[in-house]
């Protein structure tokens, strides 16, 4: 499995770029997994199914499975770490990460010049190229348009990662920082 993450301000496309993006990456016959990150509460269950009934009494953990799918829904007490779900991903070719964006591992800026938001990627060494609609010419990193999807995958295949490489990156990151605290 290989992992790379698109990161921007709200408003910039993200999940735009990612919907029309998996088709072309799946005719590819890649397998692609997404891994979304969300700022606030939210709810995947719907009011009046038995699995939103078992939580709503009281358990701490709903698994809801048939021949097709299967979702787990888990009250926690504190927010996963990225690593931690990257490790709960099942075989794929490709993990696709949206948002997460201080996180160390390679991401694809995705920027949107009237969001009025400044670029990140001046500031974060592990933005590998940008997805845009405004031009960056000295970006140091490769510059596409957002609607160029057949070479945002080249760049997102190019640019993505090993799982062991981004795993250790991560993991390495929390015990400096950890360190440094302690």
């Amino acid at each position: 499995m290989r992992v790379i993450g698109l990161a921007g301000w709200s408003g910039a496309g993200k999940t735009t770029l990612l919907v029309r993006l998996i088709p072309v990456l799946r005719a590819r016959d890649l397998r692609v997994a997404t891994l979304k990150h969300a700022h606030h509460a939210f709810d995947v269950d719907q009011p009046g199914k038995d699995s939103f009934r078992h939580r709503e009494a009281g358990a701490c953990e709903v698994i809801v499975s048939s021949s097709r799918r299967t979702v787990q829904i888990r009250e926690v007490e504190e927010e996963a770490r990225l690593p931690d779900l990257l490790r709960r991903l099942g075989p794929c070719d490709l993990a696709v990460i949206e948002g997460f964006k201080r996180e160390a591992h390679p991401k694809l800026e995705v920027y949107r010049h009237a969001n009025g938001r400044p670029a990140l990627h001046p500031d974060d060494p592990r933005i590998v190229a940008v997805a845009s609609d405004h031009p960056f010419p000295e970006a140091g990193r490769p510059v596409v348009p957002l609607d160029a999807l057949e070479a945002v995958a080249d760049i997102v295949l190019a640019r993505s990662e090993p799982l062991a490489a981004v795993l250790e990156r991560l993991e390495s990151r929390k015990v400096q920082f950890h360190g440094a605290a302690d």
